[in-house]
């Protein structure tokens, strides 16, 4: 008699620990759901890398043209400038500037297409446009010719990549000029130049 009440009694508590069990499911569904919602902020701070970033610093200007010159030309022809190309186009020396072994380069800005330039070299004529630069250097191409007009600071090159050479080096405008004068009589600080002796 003892064994069928016991029986009994586990038939009837069998379902309803089954019951118990499904019904703590959705409960710990739901105490797992605010674990998710905090992702969100781990996206916050992907945003905000960007504006850690600080500025790059200035290159040499001999590792400047050394970058610029094996950086190609764009071959793109349909060419639109943004603000940024205008704002470069300001800044280009233009007029007859002149270059080392006798050689000079005509820079002049194209009056029917505001930010384009026409280069011109003995017989050679360019029609070139400013391309933002990785160095911050002054940088005009001609993507149907290949060509590329460098202004530095303190002097200028013209070169020919789809040929491979330079067609003018050590080109001076007066403001270059006056520029690699002033570089002359105040070269840049040493690194180290100024700084105590180390003590022993």
């Amino acid at each position: 008699m003892n064994k069928f009440l016991l029986a009994s009694l586990l038939a009837c508590a069998l379902p309803l620990a089954a019951q118990a069990q499904d019904a703590a499911k959705p409960a710990a569904k739901a105490a797992t759901k605010p674990a998710a919602a905090a992702k969100p902020a781990t996206t916050t701070k992907a945003a905000a890398k960007p504006a850690q970033n600080k500025a790059k610093p200035k290159l040499a200007r001999s590792a400047a043209k050394a970058v610029e010159e094996v950086t190609p030309v764009d071959t793109d022809t349909d060419i639109v400038l943004s603000p940024e190309d205008i704002e470069i186009a300001g800044r280009v020396y233009t007029g007859r500037i002149n270059c080392e072994l006798g050689a000079n380069v005509e820079v002049t800005a194209d009056e029917k297409r505001p930010g384009f330039f026409v280069v011109k070299i003995q017989r050679n004529r360019y029609h070139m446009h400013p391309v933002a630069s990785r160095t911050g250097a002054i940088r005009l191409e001609d993507p149907r010719a290949g060509a590329l007009w460098l202004q530095l600071g303190n002097k200028s090159m013209l070169m020919n990549q789809k040929l491979g050479e330079r067609m003018a080096d050590e080109c001076q405008s007066p403001q270059q000029t006056a520029m690699a004068e002033e570089l002359r009589k105040n070269p840049p600080k040493a690194l180290f130049e100024g700084a105590d002796a180390p003590k022993n």
